[in-house]
């Protein structure tokens, strides 16, 4: 069998036919290709960027009423107008429509990227020990979960809200009760392929602690399939806390989010007041575009069988 010189080795690599890619690494090239969600990608940057430094530029607080806008000629004077500080008008009672809307998106990102990551850690980690103990152990949380699961999750969420009093912690509790359900179906359904896999039974063989396993072996390997469900777990909340806060349940004036101003802007329509509705309506649906489409750029790029 001939020898291949270093030299020859060093042109190889250099032309690219040696070096190898990672997984994380051919996940990022897939995903660069999807112009659509990279395009997303950049949008929802900007959108975060409005919603945690757009107060820097903007020219009323929440609170502050604009008396102009108020009475005679309301609907004209409380137009959309870079002059007056309304960047986006104001709102029935005179407050800049602008601060409320960076606020409320604040307030619906904050809901669904807080609350997709309690459902991640928890889900993933109930998921895991349950598939990778089995038996009786696995059977006793499955059911767990399904208990769970046939809770009407809205109505539970509407009376601890009625009991307990409007505010973002009971919402935060709300939604953390049953939103990490379906995470553990998952991980619990991975899990049972690979604990199965030689690694696993190599730790096993050797005397490494189930938890250790679990923590060093099973979790990472569930890192694709968790971050795609992220991203697609977060515009659910968003519309979950959207509607809860349209139904007049959710925060509490002068705090506001999307669905609430969406709800009062529903409200003044017949006023022809339309960009009380359109403003918040637009940054609701855009940012709910576009967690969808990084998602599934997510998801083709972690996907092995489109490797």
């Amino acid at each position: 069998m001939a020898l291949v010189s270093r030299a020859a080795v060093r042109d190889l690599e250099g032309a690219g036919a040696v070096r190898g890619r990672s997984l994380w690494a051919d996940a990022r090239r897939r995903f660069m290709a999807n112009r659509a969600a990279v395009a997303s990608l950049v949008v929802l940057v900007l959108i975060a960027l409005f919603a945690f430094f757009g107060g820097f530029v903007q020219a009323w607080d929440i609170e502050t009423m604009d008396w102009s806008a108020l009475g005679t000629g309301a609907a004209v004077n409380g137009r959309p107008s870079i002059a007056t500080g309304h960047y986006f008008g104001t709102d029935q009672d005179g407050r800049d429509l602008f601060a409320r809307t960076i606020q409320g998106t604040r307030m619906s990102l904050m809901v669904g990227i807080v609350g997709s990551l309690v459902a991640v850690v928890v889900g993933t980690l109930y998921g895991a020990i349950s598939g990778f103990a089995g038996g009786r152990t696995d059977q006793i949380l499955m059911r767990i979960v399904d208990v769970l699961m046939s809770i009407p999750f809205m109505f539970v969420l509407i009376l601890l809200l009625v009991i307990f009093g409007r505010s973002m912690l009971m919402i935060f509790v709300g939604i953390g009760l049953i939103s990490w359900l379906d995470m553990a179906r998952i991980a619990r359904g991975q899990t049972l392929s690979i604990k199965n896999k030689e690694y696993v039974e190599a730790a096993t063989a050797i005397g490494v602690r189930p938890l250790t396993i679990v923590m060093r072996h099973i979790v990472p390997n569930l890192a694709g399939i968790v971050i795609v469900y992220a991203t697609l777990l977060i515009p659910g909340m968003i519309i979950t806390e959207s509607f809860i806060s349209f139904l007049g349940l959710g925060v509490q004036d002068p705090q506001t989010s999307l669905g609430a101003l969406i709800s009062k802007g529903a409200a003044q329509m017949q006023y022809g007041t339309l960009w009380m509705l359109m403003f918040p309506l637009a940054f609701l649906v855009v940012m709910l575009f576009t967690f969808f489409y990084v998602g599934d750029g997510l998801r083709d790029a972690l996907d092995p069988k489109d490797r």
